[in-house]
């Protein structure tokens, strides 16, 4: 078969279908991990790998055990501790340095285009002014597209990669240091050039990063630069650093800590215990306290006052201490937050829908032209959005009457956040004296700042104001979120719900008459359901809210608001994280399966169709099978030819015994027989390797190269079988699919760095001739090993034969093929599996499950072919 691209005809012994690509059922397209035309779903990808989380516990690292003794076991771990308080430290700096110069960018532009408002507002020249505020806002937002071409992952928030990436994913690029820096100098200038995004989740991406690249003391991005630090070599270690910077992202963004470590928690990682919360919280803290002692030093001069925590501040919520009446809020208010987080539910609910949809046509209509389609775009984002901004501040907003309250002092604000700074923020842009524009208020301040105005601004915002305000936020923000520039979710979801949440008090004190309330409480409730309704986070949401309001008591109602939220928005989508994820094609995996995946077993979900090696193999083995194969584990197995027949004459009793292990055991040859027969799978890898043309081939003659010989069999299936003899045709299916004995389990990268290094021995010598390689040795080139296809072979002698014994993993986790999927769900999600192997009752391995086997839809598609069986 040369290919079943496009139009589908292979035939084979077996059988022999035609079809056209669009009729493929679901279940084929949910393994080829496709798209379904007809509803226009995303399947999970397959070219997606895993992370190592489970040691592979072989010789040369059982040799570093043997070296290891209490000394050096509490020198590692001070190590540790040490290399998660630099994490902490380097985020919060990296959060200093994106808040300094988002503040200085900012307050030039808004300097410069106020000053020229009030002069043009009376010469009638505003269109100049519009103009200068176009250059700002498109120069800035140009650079930031441009780092996002160096780049393109730097794109977004870059939290639903990082949840990839904690949930055992390896996303291509995510942690490299470039990668920091685009993301950095990019947010940095989309925030000063005015789109409606934050600068808080690519915090998150950026600790993450700081978290993978700073232990292993070198970067791809400066080959040159390297350390001899033979520490945290492994996807274990590096996806636990991982946890902790993205925690103190989280913790440096809200000065939430505690918010934070539940973040890494019930965002991203699938593995935890309680050594590693300590070490994220520390880790949080020191990103916390960092950046607060900076940002204090900085802004009032007053080093270690610590009154900055972190770059996004609520203020003090307090009632005005002449108003008797007021109160944050009573029982009586928790039955409208309940109201409020349903409606939260729904708006992010439509939030989703219309980003999901927006985000499919980026996929097909821009994101396959050149790439300065996509700067096109985002400059088209920014000049609609500087426009909507002006014309809506200058046409829409109302002038209001500055309250004496702003004039004379805020009480309800904390004491860094001053007279002053609540004066400067308001906007007077053409209104008269003593009056100030409501929408101007809004739109012309830093979103922090317009925030701030909706929680604490005892001046009066107009219900219609705030009413276009939600309308005309919530658009241009879903139509900012997912294109080309490096952008935040969580500050512009605040500030749209928080506008909203202003609107429902607005209208309960002005048209209900019910003057407890006090409106920030509501402002507060809004921008929670919101959030919560957008991005569907209920645990660790809640403590950000609370730690970054200091205000314990809120802690019911935005629990509350957000449970409610959550499961609104939940009976409609999935949360915009996750959506992001779907459309990339991660097969991400959730915290269980649903209760009727466990009609299923793991003998119906694995694939029976391996590649494998033996203990002993030959090079041109190996070559052949790394060149033609793109898996990342082998078995190592040894062939189990007992001689049944023999022993079964003469003896009942054994006869019997050894019938109902046949007819208990699971084979591969059988379940091979029955996938063959049902059709169920196809197209599925073994029949596409049953179904390839055999390519004869004629004994190589001494003066060739055999090692070529053996790459140019590319089509020979199993070519580890016999180096020198093909499978043949009339072999039935217990012959390919016989019966092996499982000792263990290699990767990829250890057989390539095993052929690197010329690790092998002769045949005319035992194979304790062969050279050994220490633990470091073989973790030298982590994580980029080098790629069989790159490699220079050629020295090597193709008969030469490698012990790979001492390098496998011999006591990798395995399941029973009668394991319900449930089980098999949790042991591989829990202790950060690659790959499971299927091993039967008497040793024999029948399969192998890897992610790809456990994504939802792969299991959907095997419970409909269950359910057609039965």
């Amino acid at each position: 078969m040369a290919g079943c691209r496009g139009v589908l005809c292979c035939c084979c012994r077996w059988c022999c279908c035609c079809g056209e690509r669009e009729s493929r059922t679901p279940e084929e397209l949910t393994i080829l991990g496709e798209t379904q035309e007809e509803d226009d779903e995303i399947l999970p990808r397959k070219d997606y790998e895993s992370l190592d989380y489970d040691r592979c516990i072989n010789d040369p690292y059982l040799e570093v055990l043997e070296s290891m003794d209490n000394k050096k076991g509490r020198r590692y771990e001070v190590v540790k501790w040490m290399m998660v308080f630099a994490i902490g430290v380097s985020t919060g700096l990296v959060g200093l340095f994106v808040d300094f110069f988002v503040q200085l960018f900012t307050q030039l532009k808004f300097r410069v285009v106020q000053t020229s408002v009030e002069e043009c507002s009376k010469k009638g020249c505003l269109a100049l002014s519009l103009l200068e505020l176009l250059g700002f806002n498109l120069t800035f937002v140009f650079l930031a597209s441009l780092l996002v071409l160096i780049e393109p992952v730097a794109a977004g928030s870059g939290i639903p990669e990082i949840k990839c990436y904690l949930n055992g994913v390896k996303v291509p690029g995510i942690v490299r240091l470039r990668t920091l820096a685009c993301k950095v100098l990019g947010v940095l200038f989309s925030v000063a050039g005015g789109l409606f995004v934050g600068k808080e989740g690519p915090m998150i991406h950026s600790g993450a990063v700081v978290g993978a690249g700073l232990p292993q003391f070198q970067s791809i991005s400066l080959r040159k630069i390297q350390f001899n630090f033979p520490y945290f070599r492994s996807d274990r270690d590096k996806r636990d650093f991982v946890s902790a910077g993205a925690a103190a992202g989280v913790a440096a963004a809200f000065g939430a800590p505690i918010g934070g470590t539940l973040f890494s928690l019930e965002e991203g990682s699938s593995f935890w215990n309680q050594g590693l919360t300590w070490k994220v919280l520390f880790c949080s803290m020191s990103a916390t306290f960092t950046l607060n002692f900076f940002r204090s030093g900085i802004q009032f001069g007053s080093w270690g006052s610590f009154q900055l925590p972190g770059l996004l501040n609520f203020g003090e919520f307090k009632c005005s201490d002449s108003d008797k009446k007021c109160h944050l809020w009573t029982a009586v208010d928790l039955g409208f937050f309940i109201v409020m987080g349903v409606i939260g539910g729904l708006l992010g609910a439509t939030f989703n829908c219309l980003n999901k949809r927006l985000a499919k046509y980026r996929m097909r209509n821009v994101h396959p032209k050149p790439k300065l389609v996509r700067v096109l775009e985002s400059l088209l984002v920014s000049l609609m959005t500087t426009v909507v901004v002006f014309v809506a501040s200058m046409i829409l907003g109302e002038c209001r009457q500055i309250s004496s309250a702003s004039q004379s002092g805020n009480d309800s604000f904390q004491p860094q956040v001053t007279s002053e700074d609540v004066n400067a923020s308001i906007k007077t842009f053409f209104c008269p004296n003593e009056t100030y524009n409501d929408m101007a208020t809004l739109f012309f301040n830093p979103q922090e700042s317009a925030i701030l105005q909706l929680f604490h601004q005892d001046g009066t915002f107009s219900p219609i104001t705030l009413a276009l305000f939600f309308v005309l936020y919530f658009l241009l923000s879903c139509w900012t979120y997912g294109m080309s520039v490096p952008s935040g979710l969580f500050v512009p979801s605040l500030l749209c719900g928080a506008a909203f949440g202003r609107l429902v008090a607005n209208v309960l004190k002005s048209y209900i008459g019910l003057g407890h309330i006090y409106s920030g409480t509501f402002a507060l409730i809004g921008a929670a359901a919101f959030l919560g309704g957008v991005v569907r986070m209920t645990i660790s949401l809640t403590v950000i809210l609370i730690e970054s309001t200091n205000e314990i008591t809120y802690g019911l109602p935005i629990m509350i608001t957000l449970m409610v939220a959550k499961w609104t928005g939940d009976f409609f989508n999935k949360g915009i994280y996750d959506i992001h994820v779907g459309l990339r094609g991660v097969p991400l995996l959730e915290w269980e399966t649903e209760v009727e995946m466990d009609k299923l077993r793991a003998s119906d979900i694995m694939e029976p169709n391996l590649t494998y090696v033996y203990p002993h193999t030959r090079i041109q083995s190996l070559v052949s099978i790394l060149r033609t194969t793109v898996h990342h584990a082998f078995p190592v197995v040894t062939e189990n030819r007992g001689n049944e027949k023999e022993f079964m004459k003469g003896n009942q009793l054994i006869s019997n015994n050894i019938k109902f292990k046949k007819s208990s055991i699971l084979t591969r040859a059988g379940e091979q027989r029955k996938r063959s027969q049902s059709m169920k799978s196809y197209p599925s890898s073994e029949l596409r390797n049953m179904c390839d043309e055999h390519i004869a081939t004629e004994e190589p003659s001494e003066k060739e190269d055999l090692l070529q010989q053996m790459l140019e069999r590319r089509y020979t299936p199993y070519p580890n079988l016999y180096p020198d003899q093909s499978p043949s045709e009339d072999w039935t299916m217990e012959e390919r699919f016989r019966p092996l004995t499982f000792h263990g389990l290699i990767l990829r990268s250890q057989l390539v760095t095993l052929l690197v290094r010329g690790v092998c021995y002769s045949e005319s010598q035992s194979s304790a001739s062969q050279p050994r390689l220490s633990y470091a040795e073989m973790a030298e080139d982590y994580p980029r090993y080098p790629d069989i296809h790159d490699l220079d072979l050629t020295l090597l002698n193709p008969r030469m034969i490698v012990d790979v014994t001492p390098y496998m993993n011999p006591s990798p986790f395995t399941v029973s093929p009668n394991t319900h999927v449930s089980q098999v769900f949790n042991l591989f999600r829990t202790m950060g599996l690659r790959h499971l192997p299927v091993v039967n009752a008497v040793g024999e391995i029948v399969g192998i499950i890897t992610r790809h086997n456990l994504t939802y839809e792969f299991l959907q598609g095997r419970l409909r072919q269950h359910y057609q069986t039965i």
